[in-house]
């Protein structure tokens, strides 16, 4: 994996551009387009702007973005593929964010449609969750839900062990699919349609690896 400096710094450079025309896309399609990458091992120029919800032309200005910085190659025939370099940006991910998991409307959500995602050994760095909720609204939802895993049940960051949620039926949802272990970190994130939801969650999430990362590139 690379170390929390290099992999946003990796990323940030996906996001620069070179005099042309505004980006189109976000931090959140970078990280999402080498997550279908490294999933699909390879993939062509069109389904992956299908995947991502992009416009074709869009995509292609990422994927050039992502050539340039050495973190795909792409074939004619069998499409893109992560380099070496990728797939540790890829690893990093995934052995820190679980997939982002649909749930339905909630006391805890805050959003007409709603997601969640797992970060991995996250609760040290959680605050109040003002961080992920400010994270969420950036990104286009309408705020988010921070849990912090603890001896079997979720507590809301700065409250008490004993303050748990009582919600039974959503913690029984978000354990069983999202399979949390002793301090890790369930965000909830809210949107006003399927999308949103989602990039809200994951820009919560991203904002979490942020300061994981960066504390333990300190120690």
């Amino acid at each position: 994996m690379l170390s929390g400096i290099n992999f946003f710094k990796t990323l940030k450079k996906v996001l620069k551009g070179k005099g042309g025309p505004t980006l189109t896309f976000t931090l959140f399609h970078v990280i999402e387009a080498l997550e279908v990458i490294g999933d699909e091992g390879s993939i062509g120029r069109v389904k992956l702007a299908k995947k991502l919800c992009l416009g074709e032309g869009a995509t292609r200005t990422l994927l050039k973005h992502l050539k340039e910085n050495k973190l795909i190659v792409i074939h004619p025939t069998s499409g893109c593929r992560l380099t070496e370099t990728g797939k540790k940006l890829y690893r990093t991910i995934k052995s820190n964010l679980s997939r982002i998991i649909e749930i339905p409307k909630t006391s805890l959500s805050v959003g007409k449609y709603n997601a969640a995602i797992l970060v991995r050994n996250a609760g040290k760095v959680v605050g109040y969750g003002l961080e992920q909720r400010d994270a969420a609204i950036k990104a286009g939802g309408v705020g988010a839900t921070t849990l912090i895993y603890s001896d079997g049940k979720f507590v809301m960051p700065g409250f008490e062990a004993e303050d748990c949620i009582r919600d039974d039926e959503i913690s029984k949802l978000l354990i069983s699919t999202l399979q949390p272990s002793n301090g890790d970190v369930v965000i909830i994130g809210g949107g006003l349609d399927r999308y949103t939801a989602r990039m809200a969650t994951k820009m919560a999430a991203i904002e979490t690896l942020k300061s994981m990362l960066s504390e333990n590139t300190s120690e």
